[in-house]
């Protein structure tokens, strides 16, 4: 239960995370408007509080474990949202990352 529970505040935060940086830039290079910057900005302070709950108490190890989440996750916003077209690498690239989550995250320690 503790590593779905993990996992799920990772997607949340990505969504926090990425959605807001989209939203500036959105706001920004796409002169969409401060309403849209605003937005991002409250979505980045939402993820700070997101990434708090983790069960795991080593800040080092959520943000290092996080940044893969938040790889995957970026390609995965920019398919969506962007018409993004990954290539084998960034896939390739992707699936290390996620695996480098796993490791850190959930390896068996004593």
């Amino acid at each position: 239960m503790a590593i779905a529970r993990s996992l799920l505040l990772f997607a949340l935060a990505a969504v926090a995370e990425i959605g807001g940086a989209w939203l500036v830039w959105q706001g920004v290079r796409e002169h969409r408007g401060a309403w849209w910057v605003g937005a991002g900005v409250i979505a980045l302070g939402l993820y700070g509080f997101v990434a708090t709950m983790q069960p795991n108490a080593h800040f080092g190890r959520i943000l290092a474990a996080y940044g893969g989440v938040f790889v995957a996750g970026s390609l995965a916003w920019g398919m969506a949202l962007d018409g993004f077209k990954p290539d084998r690498w960034d896939v390739t690239g992707a699936l290390i990352c996620l695996a480098g989550v796993l490791v850190i995250m959930y390896a068996p320690r004593s």
